[in-house]
């Protein structure tokens, strides 16, 4: 028996079982990191929901009427965002969780500048990461849901622009009619299309939220 041979052998089965468990090691983290940002993502949307219907009570108080009836479909939408992201939690096995915080109210403004932060920072920082891991791990179901809310945040962003830069002109006004996607959030004033610019979704289905 050539023990030397004998020898290499077994080192090189040592050698392809430790690649073998790497592999799968590393595999369950990327796995567990994209849980970890479906979580992430359903406890901010979460509390964006809460905080926005807050932000809403403020504004009525303070006599924008329009920009209440913004941050309550802007509610809804986040809170469309936290089902479709718990969808995809417990896909993974998992159980949803987030910790809702009591808002933290200041004037409309300044309630506009933060929800202002708060979108674009999601648009442009946590949803794109979120989206990068997501695609890495081949999880379709957490990109299509990130997707959602990354593509309804950044129209919240803009809507929240606009009536900041008119709120003053928006003092007095009355509640009026926004539209919000059953399926992915996304957001508008008027139903000028046919389908959801984001998951196509029939306008005749889309949500009235005043």
């Amino acid at each position: 028996m050539n023990y030397a041979k004998l020898g290499l052998r077994r080192r090189i089965k040592r050698l392809v079982v430790a690649f073998a468990l790497c592999a799968f090691v590393a595999g369950a983290q990327a796995a567990t990191t994209t849980l970890q940002n479906m979580q992430a993502a359903f406890n901010g949307e979460s509390n964006a929901h809460a905080r926005y219907l807050a932000f809403a009570q403020k504004a009525d108080s303070e006599g924008y009427g329009e920009v209440a009836s913004l941050f309550r479909a802007a509610a809804r939408a986040e809170q469309i965002h936290a089902g479709n992201h718990a969808d995809v939690i417990k896909r993974l096995g998992a159980t949803p969780q987030a910790k809702v915080e009591t808002p933290d109210v200041k004037s409309t403004r300044e309630n506009l500048e933060a929800a202002i932060r708060g979108e674009t920072y999601e648009r442009d920082t946590m949803y794109p990461e979120f989206l990068s891991q997501a695609k890495k791990d081949r999880n379709a179901a957490a990109v299509k849901s990130l997707n959602f809310a990354k593509t309804a945040e950044a129209e919240h962003a803009k809507l929240y622009s606009a009536a900041l830069t008119n709120l003053d002109s928006l003092k007095g006004s009355k509640s009026m009619a926004f539209f919000v996607c059953p399926k992915c959030g996304f957001t508008v004033r008027e139903l000028s299309f046919a389908k959801c610019p984001s998951c196509f979704t029939p306008k005749e289905k889309f949500e009235k939220v005043s």
